[in-house]
């Protein structure tokens, strides 16, 4: 027979391996569902953090607890963990059944339910199942229920107990130590602005010396050696006319010597 429970109630186990199947309705903006579970010695905290199963840990190291993974079936997306009741060590109390949904609020997760199996015949009814109702629908992990001992046996509980800081903080308060540096590593980092970066400059290009060009509309500078048009010649070159300009003034060498031509006849005296 299978028991339909209530939030806080309990049954006992015969079954001595127990699967707990998480299932829950997916659709469009339904976030992906992930099943754990610690283990926790007689104060209510975990051993040491091997005792946390987990997608990145799928088997605890006694081989008595570990995930089975995600399947569809006719009803919807489920994740397992299955449990070895008679192999668990006697220094384990509890066994919490956790649900988290990778920081998405459980509100947008439809029709979670846990359903316990006996894993020793498959094809049987259910031993008891779990309608999850969370409180605030602002939780991003919950606490589905526990198998704990009692006297030589064990049993299950409901609960259905939120934690609004995901699966980190759920397993922090139960004493798994977190690494903060791969914590932040998993998240989206923050919006920063982009560091000026400065460019280097491009490397100084060769000197061109480009001749003078003509004004428009005007003769072209004349080279050294060429008299320029309209102006004085420069000293100790050649003098040659300028250009619709009269030839530059030159010093005055010594007067040349006149010879008059001989007196002929009509001039000498009488």
């Amino acid at each position: 027979m299978t028991h339909a429970m209530l939030k806080g109630s309990n049954i006992p186990l015969e079954a001595t391996t127990v699967r707990a199947v998480l299932r829950w309705t997916p659709g469009q903006g339904v976030p992906d569902v992930d099943a754990s579970a610690l283990l926790l010695g007689p104060d209510g905290r975990v051993r040491s953090d091997e005792d946390f199963v987990f997608y990145n840990q799928p088997r605890h190291p006694s081989g008595t607890v570990w995930r089975l993974g995600k399947k569809r079936d006719a009803e919807g997306l489920t994740d397992t963990i299955q449990t070895d009741l008679g192999g668990v060590e006697s220094a384990v109390g509890q066994i919490l059944l956790v649900a988290s949904a990778d920081g998405v609020p459980f509100d947008r997760v439809r029709d979670l339910r846990i359903v316990l199996y006996d894993a020793s015949a498959p094809e049987g009814d259910p031993l008891a199942h779990f309608d999850i109702k969370p409180e605030t629908g602002e939780e991003t992990a919950l606490i589905c229920g526990e198998l704990y001992r009692r006297g030589e046996g064990w049993k299950f509980r409901a609960l259905g107990e939120g934690y609004s800081n995901g699966l980190k903080g759920l397993a922090t308060d139960f004493g798994i130590s977190v690494d903060e540096s791969e914590a932040a590593a998993q998240e989206p980092p923050a919006a920063h602005p982009a560091p000026e970066v400065s460019q280097p400059l491009p490397p100084e290009q060769p000197t061109t010396v480009v001749p003078p060009q003509p004004s428009y509309g005007y003769p072209q500078q004349p080279p050294p050696t060429q008299p320029a048009y309209g102006y004085p010649q420069p000293a100790g070159t050649a003098a040659a006319a300028g250009y619709g300009y009269p030839p530059p003034a030159t010093a005055p060498g010594p007067a040349p010597e006149v010879r008059l031509p001989p007196q002929g006849p009509q001039f000498i005296g009488r």
